[in-house]
């Protein structure tokens, strides 16, 4: 795939569209292309997150090691927290058959952030939005759950 190509597929990920332009392209063009077939492991659960994955091609089980699952198919990015936080995976990833992501490192991300600054309060936004939509979920699943 081309870095164009590349753009387009990373343009298609809700959060990384906030970045804008030139700051995917700069993704893109820092970013590195893997190749896996069926059952190669993306990553295990425990693992130590330094990166986000966008899937290319093929499809990821993606699997918290306690029965909740999701099938991860193109333009799906896997390990969003990843890109900005240091952590522990909370789950696993495997590939159902021929595929291929963009690692995006959390060290490139951060340079693209850095330089910026109206992209990262872009996402800053978002992630508030998103955290105050989880709050208010637990607080409705909570109230449902005493009545």
């Amino acid at each position: 795939m081309s870095i164009d190509d590349d753009v387009a597929l990373l343009e298609c990920v809700p959060t990384l569209r906030l970045l804008g332009d030139a700051s995917l392209r700069m993704l893109a063009i820092g970013s590195e292309q893997r190749d896996f077939v069926r059952g190669d492991i993306l990553f295990n659960l425990g693992d130590d997150a330094d990166a986000g994955f966008v899937v290319q091609r093929g499809a990821f089980r993606v699997d918290d090691g306690a029965g909740a699952e999701m099938i991860a198919g193109p333009g799906t990015l896997i390990g969003e927290l990843a890109l900005v936080v240091p952590m522990k995976r909370p789950s696993g990833a495997v590939a159902l058959e021929h595929s291929s992501v963009i690692r995006v490192a959390r060290s490139l991300f951060q340079r693209v952030l850095e330089s910026d600054p109206a992209a990262a309060v872009r996402l800053r936004d978002e992630f508030a939005i998103r955290s105050s939509q989880i709050a208010s979920d637990i607080l409705m699943a909570g109230s449902k759950l005493s009545t």
